[in-house]
């Protein structure tokens, strides 16, 4: 159920579309008696935000919890506060006062009010921003989506009632949302355009100036064990050198739980990784040869170098992927947020919220407060 649960039920918020451009559109940004926000020429009715609200709300709603206590009851939270009241309160705490159970309850509004508002203004901004675009979302291709989607996650149609039921939406709405999603994702393509596109040479130039993320350094496997005593250490030194296994000599003396438990092996092991005088004597060690007492703030090492793996370095040819994607992916991204600013100044602009519905999109909203330093 993860896909469409996450389409529709986590908030009623549509991720901000970043990267497109507005062209200033018609005129008269009052907010009508019946609306809560203006864009341009289109108006957000108060309907649809009620809409929208109850929906967030029952999504939201705790089992066993009364319709009542759903949305709360703005202005006054009646509704909200007597349903909050007839809650148990747990053993000890203090039985909450009127004004504090109003409190929660215009809390709640406040937060379920700001996401509708959000969600229904970028879905405005949204088609409006398609339709100079001339992109369109059919049915057909709407219906489609939504049709793979609801396969792949209820496994039969009572599963899908049920979350129509508790998500407090129809299928309409779902549709709805299907079809904001499609255009995001066309207009995203529209803003992209050609700055995806790699050419070799940018791949060669990339690989030029950054060779080193495509090499990898040495790297030594090696046997440890590390004690708080050099008379230890030297001890288990004679012990290896004797034939001892280091298994059996890290389980006797070794204080690093972390390669006792593999029997004393530390694998993989770049240059700079360790304490400077254990990686000094690492990289200075011969392979099979019982090496130490080393000295370290942990305690004193001997140790064997087991394995040593030279330095070796990618081909361009072996990189040239990983370049390529790195590349599409900055220029894509760079297309992007070249347009994020625009996008939302110009839309902020054409946008006027009725009083009480006031969001931070809104052309109306306050400016935010700056902190002195």
């Amino acid at each position: 159920m993860a896909r469409l649960e996450n389409l529709f039920m986590k908030k009623l918020l549509l991720l901000p579309l970043s990267a497109i451009v507005l062209v200033a559109a018609g005129c008269g940004n009052d907010v009508p008696p019946n609306g809560v926000a203006k864009v341009g020429d289109t108006t957000i009715t108060k309907a649809s935000f009620n809409h929208w609200l109850g929906a967030a709300a029952k999504g939201q709603q705790a089992p066993g919890q009364t319709a009542a206590a759903t949305v709360p009851d703005a202005p006054k939270f009646t509704k909200c506060a007597a349903a909050k009241a007839k809650q148990p309160v747990p053993k000890g705490a203090q039985k909450p006062t009127q004004k504090q159970l109003v409190d929660q309850c215009k809390q709640e509004y406040d937060g379920l009010k700001d996401q509708v508002m959000q969600f229904l203004v970028s879905s405005e901004w949204i088609q409006q921003e398609a339709d100079k675009r001339d992109i369109e979302a059919t049915d057909a291709e709407v219906k489609k989506r939504f049709a793979d989607q609801k396969k792949q996650s209820f496994p039969d149609d009572k599963a899908y009632q049920e979350f129509l039921k508790t998500s407090g939406q129809t299928e309409a709405d779902l549709l709805f949302r299907v079809k904001l999603d499609v255009l995001t994702n066309e207009v995203r393509k529209k803003v992209i355009g050609d700055e995806g596109k790699v050419d070799d040479k940018e791949i060669q130039a990339y690989y030029d100036k950054n060779k080193a993320r495509f090499s990898q350094p040495e790297r030594r496997d090696l046997l440890v064990v590390l004690t708080k005593t050099k008379s230890q250490a030297e001890a288990a030194k004679k012990a290896l050198e004797k034939g001892t296994a280091f298994k059996a000599v890290a389980k006797k003396f070794s204080i690093d739980d972390a390669s006792k438990a593999q029997g004393g092996k530390l694998p993989g092991v770049a240059k700079g990784q360790q304490e400077k005088a254990f990686d000094d004597a690492i990289f200075k060690a011969k392979k099979g040869v019982v090496t130490g007492p080393v000295k370290t703030q942990f305690g004193f090492y001997v140790f064997e170098v087991t394995k040593i793996v030279p330095k070796s370095q990618q081909t361009l040819e072996q990189s040239k992927e990983t370049i390529k994607n790195l590349l599409k992916s900055q220029g894509e991204q760079k297309a992007l947020d070249s347009f994020i600013k625009d996008f939302q100044k110009n839309y902020k602009e054409e946008t006027n919220c009725a009083k009480g519905f006031v969001i931070q999109d809104c052309k109306n909203a306050p400016k935010p407060k700056t902190e002195s330093t």
